[in-house]
């Protein structure tokens, strides 16, 4: 080790490169620093260094961190590269969306180095002004990494619990996030996305309980009644979201939730909030997300009608 290491200190700027980069490094770098293809064959013979790809070494033996997989995927790829999606969300600190592979974006028609543990998406929408640097390497921006990962997925609700995950950590805001789906253009579940957006800030409760009244008309069922009133158990008036009043003075009472309940303190407040409505013999409470009624609208109805008939 002690004349691995004098061999590093004796070539001006290797220790500082290998250290910044992870000991991920190129062989066009280590020539820029005078270290020769026979000298790199040297160390992979002995056995102190390795062989990523015909450009990319480590110089170790051992597995790549987290860290020394980025410089791999970045250094293996051509110009433009970027980290992104969910690796790039990681690397900006959101938490609760780990993936394990590094997700490279790179231009189309691109050919990066391949790895196991690497995804590699092509994009023809790749704009200097959607990358920062982090840690040394190209990330994309939190609005751009979040609409890619959200897009790229099948399932609609992990786009909009994504959009309100970025907005409820404060890594970026809605108007970030709605101007960067104006920016990529169409992509999947943009409409979703913006759906969810107008949650978090609250513009579509409302939207969301007009939907459910007319997914009622639709279906033949009784319209029910918007934002109806009610005292809870400290005199304080409390508005429902949708209400039908039903034959015996019984009452069936919607609660539409948008994707920005899901906030701690929102969901807390939504608790406490029906306890101190209550509750009494005649009267049945039910909790439905949003998305619901636009996406799900079949099982929706279904749960509404039961409800009604019951």
């Amino acid at each position: 080790m002690t004349g691995t290491r004098s061999v590093y200190e004796t070539v001006p700027g290797l220790v500082g490169l290998i250290r910044r980069q992870h000991r991920v490094v190129t062989r066009a770098q280590l020539a820029a620093l005078d270290v020769g293809r026979d000298e790199v064959a040297c160390h992979l013979r002995a056995l102190r260094w390795r062989e990523l790809s015909p450009t990319v070494v480590v110089t170790h033996r051992g597995p790549l961190t987290c860290e020394a997989q980025r410089w791999a995927a970045v250094l293996g790829s051509p110009a433009r590269s970027v980290i992104g999606a969910w690796t790039a969300l990681e690397v900006h600190g959101i938490t609760g969306w780990y993936r394990e592979s590094v997700h490279l974006v790179v231009p189309r028609g691109a050919e990066p180095d391949r790895h196991r543990w690497l995804t590699v998406h092509e994009s023809r929408r790749l704009r200097d002004d959607h990358v920062v640097e982090a840690a040394g390497l190209p990330v994309h921006t939190v609005a751009r990494a979040a609409v890619d990962a959200a897009a790229w997925q099948r399932s609609w609700r992990t786009a909009s619990g994504l959009m309100a995950a970025v907005v409820q950590q404060r890594s970026a805001t809605t108007d970030d996030l709605f101007t960067m789906l104006d920016e990529v253009g169409r992509v999947r579940h943009r409409k979703v996305m913006r759906l969810a957006l107008a949650d978090v800030v609250g513009g579509a409760d409302s939207l969301a309980e007009i939907d459910l009244a007319r997914l009622c008309r639709a279906a033949g069922l009784p319209e029910p009644t918007r934002q109806a009133v009610r005292r809870d158990a400290r005199g304080r008036r409390r508005f429902l979201d949708v209400e039908w009043l039903l034959a015996g003075g019984r009452r069936f009472v919607v609660e539409v939730d948008g994707v920005g309940h899901m906030e701690r303190d929102r969901w807390y407040d939504d608790l406490l909030r029906d306890a101190e409505i209550g509750a009494d013999a005649r009267t049945v409470r039910i909790r439905l997300p949003a998305m619901a009624a636009r996406y799900e609208p079949g099982r929706v109805v279904a749960i509404v009608r039961r409800h009604l008939v019951a």
